[in-house]
């Protein structure tokens, strides 16, 4: 999480520029149940599938009235142990014998049986190699541990922020997100698994230390045996108490962005003769969301997005927005009839890379802007942000705003968790960190469409986006 993502940064310039008067403050996947454990059929095939989010009229299909359970016998497996951003391997490491099966029966041995029994869990992902097959192994997996209902993005696909973004609308209990985030992606990279909680923010130091723990005693997989979902169309499919729906990967992401930004506005900007746009996707999860949401909802011109569409392996490409793996934007940017504006999220849509015409925007200092100018050009933070937060590498640009504007202010260790602590306590609107991550309260994930929309609201009453930075006096 990726056919309408956009960072929050992104949209944010949008806004500024857009309007708001100017501020000093700147094949199928499947799988075979045996005695001995959890065996792919087939390998997913080497062919790379393009993913396109689009709409079709969604379907109920009933399944029989009660499911059977599976005790699989399994041992523990080394190397599980949850980092910051979830479990990351190779794709071949996932694909031994109950790797996966096993991490996620751990985790539902390490959460309270009130955060699933019959419970509503969300599952997406970048649509890298593997995804499919994982998803059905997921969903299996948590109707044999009770799970009431799985909600999946069509084909597998949704964006980091969106997976948030899910939970959050829907009254989730958590939700997996199936990313190796910038890492590259096909049968010889990575693959990677993670959990968020109810608030939609990464699970806590304190769940994935029970997971961990649970790896090295697990003795047995609860398995469902149900037939694989088709995760190629919206629907419901129902099998007892359990369902599975599939949605459109993109709508209520976008409901909410229309509820944080004034899409009017941003039009307006991008509608201007005098304003160019460009947008690389890195034919990664974005992609998805970059057409519905910056072409059919704002209008920007089809050709304003490059690398468009989601591939498995992300076209032999490294979805990591920097100014290295990024170069083909960077060249068209740096040109002297270049756009006004780029930008280019990661392989899940939660980091952003920021350019306007022959100049770069460090992490560091995006997040500053964003922070100087949100009350003034983004509805959702008219009342003014709550509090700002950086994480201890991220340069000290931002603390110049929080002292300027008076406000509440945070330096939290690496780990988008910590910042979602204090989203939840109420403390904190705006934070950013060092690796290309920018965010607010509207989800706990950083999000990289968002961002985009938000330097568009920047930038809207502004004559060049270089003003932004030349007339802020806070660093």
């Amino acid at each position: 999480m990726t056919s309408t993502y956009t960072r929050f940064d992104t949209v944010f310039l949008f806004s500024r520029f857009a309007g708001a008067k100017y501020s000093p403050l700147l094949p199928s996947p499947s799988f075979t149940l045996s005695t001995s454990g959890i065996h792919l059929r087939t390998k997913p095939n080497s062919r790379f599938h393009s993913i396109i989010a689009s709409s079709s009229s969604s379907s109920v299909v009933a399944g029989t009235d009660s499911i059977e359970i599976k005790s699989l016998p399994t041992k523990p497996i080394e190397g599980q142990k949850t980092g910051t951003s979830g479990l990351r391997k190779k794709v071949k490491v996932f694909m031994e014998e109950n790797y996966l099966a096993n991490w996620i029966q751990a985790l539902f041995n390490s959460l309270p049986p009130e955060d699933y029994k019959d419970a509503t869990l969300v599952l997406g992902g970048d649509g890298r190699y593997f995804n499919k097959e994982a998803s059905q192994i997921i969903i299996k997996i948590a109707a044999g541990n009770g799970v009431g209902q799985i909600l999946v993005g069509k084909e597998g696909i949704l964006s980091t922020p969106a997976v948030s973004a899910v939970i959050r609308k829907r009254k989730a209990n958590g939700g997996f997100i199936m990313s190796a985030s910038h890492n590259p992606g096909g049968p010889e990279y990575d693959w990677g698994i993670k959990f968020n909680y109810s608030s939609g923010q990464p699970a806590p130091e304190s769940i994935t230390d029970k997971i961990y723990g649970n790896t090295l005693s697990i003795s047995e997989i609860k398995v469902a045996e149900i037939p694989d979902i088709d995760l190629s169309n919206v629907g419901v499919t129902k099998y007892g108490n359990f369902s599975v729906e599939v949605i459109d990967p993109v709508s209520d992401y976008l409901e909410l962005m229309e509820e944080v930004f004034d899409f009017d506005l941003i039009r307006g900007l991008l509608s201007r003769s005098d304003f160019g746009f460009m947008f690389d996707a890195m034919h990664a999860v974005t992609g998805a969301y970059a057409k519905p949401i910056f072409v059919d909802n704002l209008g920007a011109k089809p050709d304003s997005i490059s690398n468009g569409v989601p591939l498995e392996d992300f076209g032999h490409g490294h979805p990591d927005p920097n100014l290295t793996y990024a170069k083909d934007l960077v060249d068209v940017m740096y040109r002297d009839d270049g756009p006004d504006f780029g930008a280019a999220s990661d392989g899940d849509g939660d980091r952003n890379m920021v350019l306007g015409n022959k100049f770069f925007v460090t992490p560091s200092d995006s997040v500053a802007i964003i922070a100087a100018n949100a009350q003034e050009a983004i509805p959702y933070f008219h009342a003014g942000p709550k509090g700002l937060a950086r994480s201890m590498p991220t340069s000290g640009a931002l603390d110049r705003v929080a002292e300027k504007l008076k406000l509440p202010f945070f330096e939290v260790p690496t780990g988008w968790k910590f910042f979602g602590n204090l989203m939840d306590a109420g403390k904190l609107s705006i934070c950013g960190e060092e690796s290309f991550g920018t965010g607010s309260d509207h989800i706990r994930e950083k999000d990289g469409i968002c961002l985009r929309m938000v330097f568009r609201s920047i930038l809207h009453c502004l004559t060049a986006f270089q003003e932004i930075l030349r007339h802020l006096d806070l660093w």
